[in-house]
C-alpha cells in the first residue's frame, strides 16, 4: 500500500493497483484492488515473494515486465528483474530505502505505513534488525512525526476472538523431547472461534518467551485452498532450510510451509526434532 501510494504521489496520471489475496484485519491500511485488466502495458512490482508459488495470480508472464522486490534468501528468479537484500528488516524498509534513493515521493501516510510494515515485521523491532532499521525508524519518526502509540494498537489490538484461539493453542501445544514445540488447529476450531486461518499463524510470535521452546510452530487447516498452513519459529536452529525440503521457506528463525495433510506435518516436525537435537548436541560439544 506505501508504495502503491507513493507511485500515485509522484506520477498522478499513472493507474496504480494493489492486489493479491487480503485480510480484512489490515483494511485500516487500505483495500486492496480486484486486478487489471490490460496486463500487456502493465508493469508488475511482486513484493515480499521469494519463490512464484506463493504470489497471488496465475501467470506472471501475462504483464509487461515485472520487478521483484524481497528481503527473505534466494530461492528461485521469476521476475524480469529482482531486488533482493535478505540483510534488511522488511520490505517495508527497502521501500522505504527506495523512496529516498530515488525520484518517488512520500507524505505521513505513506511514512506510517512504511513503519507499520517495519514495526509488524520485525514484531517491535526484535528480529532481523540492523543499524538500518533504527536509522530508516528515526528518521520517519522525526520527518514525518508519526503518532506510535496508534500504529502499534492498529497493528497489535486484536478481537476477543482470537485471544481466545490463543489461549486454546497455550493448552493444546505439544513439546517433544528436544522442545519442537508444535499445535495442530483444524477447521472446526477455526470457525469455533470465529476467526481466519492466518490468526494463529500470526499469534504463534507469542510463544516466543516459553522457556521450554527452541522452535514451535501451529498447523491449521485450511478448507478453502485445501492444505495445511505451517508458520514455524526458531530460537537458534536455523529452519528455513528444512522449511524449503516441504515446499516452503522464509528466514533463518521465522518461516513457513503449506503442506497437504497432516501426516506431512508430522514429518515436519521429526525432521525439526532431528534439527534440535543436532543443534543442542552441537552447544554441548562447543561447551566441552
Amino acid at each position: 500500500m506505501a508504495l502503491k501510494e507513493a507511485i500515485k504521489l509522484t506520477f498522478p496520471d499513472k493507474f496504480v493497483y494493489a492486489i493479491g489475496t487480503g485480510t480484512a484485519r489490515f483494511n485500516y491500511l487500505g483495500r486492496l484492488d480486484r486486478g487489471v485488466k490490460d496486463m500487456d502495458n502493465t508493469l508488475l512490482i511482486v513484493l515480499d515473494t521469494p519463490d512464484k508459488r506463493r504470489v497471488d495470480m496465475e501467470d506472471i508472464k501475462e504483464y509487461a515486465y515485472s520487478i521483484k522486490i524481497d528481503h527473505h534468501p534466494f530461492m528461485e528468479t521469476f521476475c524480469d528483474l529482482e531486488l533482493i537484500d535478505d540483510n534488511k528488516s522488511s520490505v517495508a524498509e527497502m521501500i522505504y530505502d527506495l523512496i529516498l534513493n530515488t525520484s518517488l515521493k512520500m507524505n505521513k501516510e505513506i511514512a506510517e505505513k512504511i513503519y507499520i510494515g517495519m514495526m509488524g515485521d520485525t514484531n517491535r523491532f526484535l528480529y532481523n534488525v540492523t543499524p538500518s532499521t533504527f536509522v530508516a525508524s528515526y528518521n520517519l519518526l522525526k520527518d514525518y512525526d508519526i503518532d506510535v502509540t496508534k500504529c502499534y494498537n492498529m497493528l497489535y489490538k486484536k478481537p476477543l476472538s482470537e485471544l481466545q484461539l490463543l489461549a486454546f493453542m497455550y493448552n493444546n501445544i505439544k513439546i517433544t523431547d528436544h522442545g519442537v514445540g508444535y499445535i495442530k488447529i483444524e477447521d472446526a476450531t477455526i470457525n469455533k472461534f470465529q476467526v481466519d486461518t492466518i490468526s494463529s499463524g500470526d499469534l504463534i510470535n507469542q510463544f516466543n518467551y516459553v522457556d521450554e521452546l527452541l522452535i514451535w510452530l501451529s498447523a491449521t487447516e485450511d478448507i478453502k485452498n485445501n492444505c495445511i498452513r505451517v508458520s514455524i519459529r526458531s530460537r537458534g536452529p536455523i529452519i528455513n532450510k528444512v522449511a524449503e525440503t516441504f515446499g516452503g521457506g522464509g528466514h533463518k528463525y521465522a518461516s513457513g510451509v503449506r503442506v497437504p495433510s497432516y501426516e506431512e506435518v508430522d514429518l515436519l516436525v521429526e525432521d525439526l526434532e532431528k534439527l534440535a537435537k543436532e543443534y543442542l548436541n552441537k552447544g554441548d560439544d562447543d561447551e566441552n
